[in-house]
Order: C-alpha cells, then sequence, then structure tokens
C-alpha cells in the first residue's frame, strides 16, 4: 500500500485525530476504500466522533507498519 508522503507522529502540526479523506490521500487510496475496510474489519482502527468518522494518526501508523511487516 503506497503512502502520498512521510508522516512524523510526532509533528506538532499534526492533529491527534484525521477524517477518512486525509487518511485516504496519506495512504493513496480512494475513501470509499476506507469504508470498504471497516466494513470489512482489515483497515486501520476507526473511530465514530458523534456522527463522523475518524482515524488516529498513530492507529493508522501502526497498522500501516504491521501491514507492512506481514509483507514482508
Amino acid at each position: 500500500m503506497p503512502h502520498a508522503s512521510s508522516r512524523d507522529s510526532t509533528s506538532p502540526k499534526r492533529r491527534a485525530l484525521a477524517c477518512p479523506k486525509e487518511v485516504a490521500d496519506y495512504l493513496g487510496v480512494p475513501a470509499p476504500t476506507l469504508y470498504q475496510w471497516k466494513y470489512r474489519g482489515i483497515g486501520p482502527q476507526v473511530h465514530k466522533a458523534g456522527k463522523h468518522l475518524c482515524y488516529r494518526w498513530v492507529e493508522v501508523d501502526a497498522w500501516l507498519n504491521r501491514d507492512m511487516d506481514l509483507a514482508s
């Protein structure tokens, strides 16, 4: 899974939570793919804030690293 850019989890500019569009851009996939992964239980962990979905960058990075380790 390619990702568009490298992000530093400790960056002061980076918010703790991200919307699906931000995560999709980061992972280089369409946003509907994230919704499909959520439904299938295979993507990064997603949380609900009211009626909105959000992702924790720490969990997205952990999922990406875990997924990359499994591919090795």
